[in-house]
């Protein structure tokens, strides 16, 4: 299947959620954030930016500043948590998120997000939108996206196949993710479209599911 914007229909056992950029609208504050740390060493803003969206904050450290010890990464990382969590200012729902989490009540659905729990915990809050039953944060994780240990685990905690998975992402580290999972990837917004998703949509007011007779879930998407 290649990207494109037409409609397209999809069948999942189950669906697997990125959160920043898929369902909550967290720029601003991602990049107040982001762009004072890169400030702080010496890099250039505008190339950090490129980097961050998906991963966890350490992994993008670690790309940024190779040389640097994890150690620091880790610290520093754990700071920035703390700030990103303390900012709400500017998160919003992406457009018709409220209604796409509406729609799988009592289907099989699960977060999974580079966020730790409190941070993912607030920036639903603050967009509004209820937390699926199943969730892998970062605390769940030994890799970060683009490794897929995230949507696997996400997938064996709802007890469905990877390849019957269908994962929503925004960014190049999670569409990544998705497919070194071995599952299909709905891309949402313009960031997702550089980076070569099964399906592009601009945000989720375009897609539409149902519940298929036999478990399953179908997707109209486009």
């Amino acid at each position: 299947m290649t990207a494109t914007a037409a409609p397209t229909v999809l069948t999942a056992r189950a669906l697997l959620l990125d959160m920043d950029g898929t369902l909550v609208n967290s720029d601003a504050v991602v990049e107040r954030i982001w762009r004072r740390w890169a400030e702080r060493q010496g890099l250039g803003a505008d190339e950090v930016m490129k980097v961050v969206h998906g991963r966890q904050g350490h992994a993008s450290m670690a790309l940024l500043l190779p040389d640097r010890p994890m150690e620091q990464n880790l610290a520093d990382n754990a700071r920035m948590l703390a700030e990103e969590t303390a900012d709400m200012d500017g998160v919003v729902a992406i457009p018709g998120a409220p209604e796409f989490l509406a729609a799988l009540r009592g289907l099989p659905h699960a977060l999974v997000t580079s966020a730790d729990v409190p941070l993912s915990t607030a920036r639903m809050a603050a967009a509004g939108l209820g937390l699926p039953d199943v969730r892998v944060t970062a605390e769940s994780v030994g890799a970060s996206k683009p490794d897929p240990e995230g949507f696997l685990k996400g997938a064996a905690e709802l007890g469905v196949a990877a390849a019957d998975c269908v994962v929503f992402e925004d960014s190049g580290a999670g569409i990544a993710a998705g497919k070194a999972a071995g599952m299909r990837v709905v891309g949402v917004g313009a960031r997702a479209a550089v980076h070569e998703p099964d399906v592009v949509v601009a945000d989720l007011t375009q897609v539409r599911i149902e519940a298929g007779e036999d478990g399953g879930i179908r997707l109209s998407v486009g």
